[in-house]
């Protein structure tokens, strides 16, 4: 007997995972327009539960969101203020001290790389045990 043909049911599967992922993307499209907040595609993909690369295959829904930030304004950001000069000094200060802390410790480093690459020196021209003296009893 030949396997069953089950492909009719993963395909209307799949639709129904489409239509029902589709139905929540349009939802959450509806709730942002309804909001004050401008919206994003990254928002309207949480909310409605999908990938965004799949949302960006659905021209219809990201046209939508594009006209909904378009319609809203962007987000007021404060105003900033400049750094004060006694703030920029206490940072370069900062700075300057952990430049400082850095030479000493590469100083230090390479105190020690030149101990040990002597070592290293050192050891390698100590004569070899010979091979043909024999230890223990003869």
């Amino acid at each position: 007997m030949p396997p069953a043909d089950n492909a009719r049911f993963l395909v209307e599967a799949s639709k129904t995972r489409s239509r029902l992922a589709r139905e929540r993307a349009e939802e959450a499209v509806k709730t942002a327009a309804r909001r004050s907040e401008r919206p994003t595609i990254v928002g309207i993909a949480k909310a409605a539960g999908v990938s965004r690369s799949w949302l960006y295959t659905q021209t219809d829904l990201i046209t939508a969101v594009n006209q909904l930030r378009q319609r809203l304004p962007a987000p007021h950001r404060g105003t900033r203020h400049p750094a004060s000069d006694a703030s920029l000094q206490r940072r370069l200060e900062t700075a300057l001290e952990r430049n400082r802390q850095l030479r000493d410790q590469v100083t230090d480093l390479t105190r020690k790389l030149e101990i040990a690459h002597g070592e290293i020196r050192r050891l390698r021209a100590l004569p070899h045990p010979s091979a043909s003296t024999t230890i223990g009893p003869c």
